[in-house]
């Protein structure tokens, strides 16, 4: 079973709009891009209303894959306020923004290679499963709660650029408000906090004997009730019970998950499998861009609308009526660049890519 990363609840901006930098993880206030302007306006803005979307999840996603590792990664992921809209898939986007690099994809990397540190507040405690079953098992877990908690820290702590916490090519420079102004105008914020990694601990799924004890009472009838008919009664319907089985023991885990760790605020992993709150979900279609199958990479969780909304109370900003189980984010299995970077060889280039969003309703 692959490890998971919760994203977990840290501290609270003092400023909403507050600037950081492309390195931090957080929830809602203002995107931190990059570079100036690398978005396309029409990539933030709903697809139904045509309103102007607000951050909801910005979360620096670095990755090792076969072939390449991608250090400057972030994945943001944009919602619409308008009541009308909601929970409709089509009005939200994710992003995923890289640096894409040319015929040199390693950049020598084991040049760059940091020794994983202990950090604080992270739970130091591993799965004890097999965790080489699933796509690009590469993924450092240990590097990413190491980029992940330093950002946040950086971010929390100081409301100043600071210089960079890594040797090159790491460069924590904080963009001036005047460069971002035009990417950012208009943009509603919604409340801002910044997220510290945990790694979740490992549990048993509940036990197929109960399932077997909750099914056989189920589908126990009246004693008095004639064999035949009883069978005739259930003729037809063994695909309708299954399924409401199914949806059973599915909410059961989904429940059982968010019990151990109610604050989590979002699930990461990459290439993992995503906790369902219901039996049945759509396939993301294929990257647009290189036809490769997209594969889970994360998901949105009920807390960070319960802390939204906590934030929000007295508070003259106001919090959209979102009301999703779980959002969840598929990425491009390669972690494609577009073309216009992929043309540029032996150079390289941040490159903007929109990917699917999936959601399961209350």
């Amino acid at each position: 079973m692959s490890r998971v990363m919760l994203g977990m609840p840290g501290p609270w901006a003092e400023d909403f709009r507050e600037e950081a930098d492309h390195y931090t993880t957080k929830i809602g206030g203002l995107p931190d891009w990059p570079v100036p302007n690398i978005i396309e306006p029409e990539l933030l803005k709903c697809r139904v209303c045509g309103e102007m979307l607000g951050l909801v999840a910005q979360i620096y996603a670095p990755i090792s894959m076969p072939k390449s590792n991608i250090d400057d990664r972030v994945l943001y992921i944009f919602g619409c306020s308008m009541p009308k809209c909601g929970s409709n898939a089509k009005c939200w986007r994710a992003l995923r923004v890289q640096k894409c690099i040319g015929e040199n994809p390693l950049l020598e990397s084991s040049k760059h290679l940091i020794p994983v540190q202990e950090v604080h507040p992270i739970n130091a405690s591993h799965d004890s499963g097999d965790i080489g079953d699933e796509i690009y098992n590469a993924l450092d877990f240990g590097d990413l709660v190491r980029e992940l908690s330093e950002a946040s820290l950086l971010a929390s702590q100081s409301r100043k650029p600071k210089d960079s916490l890594h040797a090159e090519p790491y460069k924590r420079t904080i963009q001036s408000k005047s460069m971002l102004n035009d990417i950012n105008s208009g943009m509603p914020v919604v409340p801002c906090f910044y997220v510290y990694p945990q790694e979740e601990n490992t549990f048993r799924d509940i036990s197929g004997a109960v399932f077997a004890n909750f099914a056989t009472c189920s589908l126990k009838g009246d004693d008095s009730v004639d064999a035949h008919n009883e069978e005739e009664a259930w003729e037809g319907e063994t695909y309708e019970y299954d399924k409401s089985l199914g949806a059973d023991r599915t909410y059961l885990k989904f429940k059982k998950r968010m019990d151990t760790t109610p604050e989590q605020c979002f699930r990461y992993a990459y290439g993992g499998r995503p906790l369902l709150g219901r039996y049945e979900v759509a396939k993301p279609d294929n990257c647009d861009l290189c036809g490769s199958p997209r594969h889970y990479e994360m998901q949105l969780m009920p807390p960070l609308l319960f802390f939204l909304h906590e934030a929000a109370d007295g508070l003259s900003t106001s919090v959209p009526e979102w009301s999703w189980m779980t959002l969840m984010v598929y990425t491009c299995s390669s972690s494609c660049c577009p073309s216009s970077c992929r043309e540029q060889a032996g150079s390289c280039c941040w490159g903007v890519t929109e990917e699917a969003i999936l959601i399961q309703d209350d």
